[in-house]
């Protein structure tokens, strides 16, 4: 979509800047690739495109464009077709509300995470409790291509049942205890053990 072509969407509507284009570009491109027959029955040319595409952008002018990609990301990851307009703004509002990162970008952040992991200030509890059940381990010790799929399956349980009204707790964190027992007296120590040979006849 053009700039130009958005002199169409209406004198009440601001004007859009070059990130909001990229993104709708973007969310059109990826729903092209994955609904590729459902895509074209919907937009049989580039016109229904272009006009879709300025319905979008207008009604989802609310949402910044970072969410507005994540949300198309949620939807790619859990509609098996093409999203209306109206599915698109409940996922904008849905990403918005829970804060949930998009699968591959939680993947990324459960690798680089330092230890201890129940420490760590995560983007969303989600991301630490699916990369436990991956095994931390086996994510940092395996190719993408091997480990991605993996935690992608975790996650996206668990961000199923996170939007489904699920509270994740916070992970424990192991404490070291406040008391810790006072050095063994080295001279008692020899003495014991003095003792403990004459008993054994050493």
């Amino acid at each position: 979509m053009k700039k130009n072509s958005l002199t169409e969407a209406g004198p009440s509507s601001p004007p859009p800047n070059d990130a909001r284009i990229d993104a709708i570009n973007q969310i059109f491109a990826l729903f092209k690739r994955n609904y590729h027959n459902q895509f074209f029955k919907a937009f049989s040319n580039e016109t229904d495109v272009n006009t879709a595409k300025r319905l979008w952008m207008e009604s989802l002018q609310r949402f910044e464009p970072q969410l507005m990609l994540k949300g198309a990301r949620a939807i790619i990851e859990n509609n098996e077709f093409l999203p209306t307009l109206a599915t698109m703004i409940k996922a904008c509002e849905t990403c918005s509300k829970l804060g949930l990162p998009e699968a591959h970008a939680a993947y990324l952040e459960a690798c680089r995470a330092p230890s201890p992991k129940a420490s760590y200030k995560w983007s969303h509890l989600a991301v630490y409790y699916a990369g436990r059940a991956s095994d931390w381990y086996f994510l940092q010790n395996n190719n993408e291509y091997i480990a991605f799929p993996i935690f992608k399956q975790h996650y996206q349980t668990i961000c199923d049942s996170v939007r489904l009204g699920e509270k994740l707790p916070s992970p424990q964190q192991l404490t070291l205890p406040e008391k810790t027992q006072s050095p063994i007296d080295k001279k008692k120590a020899r003495r014991k053990f003095s003792k403990l040979r004459s008993e054994l006849d050493l």
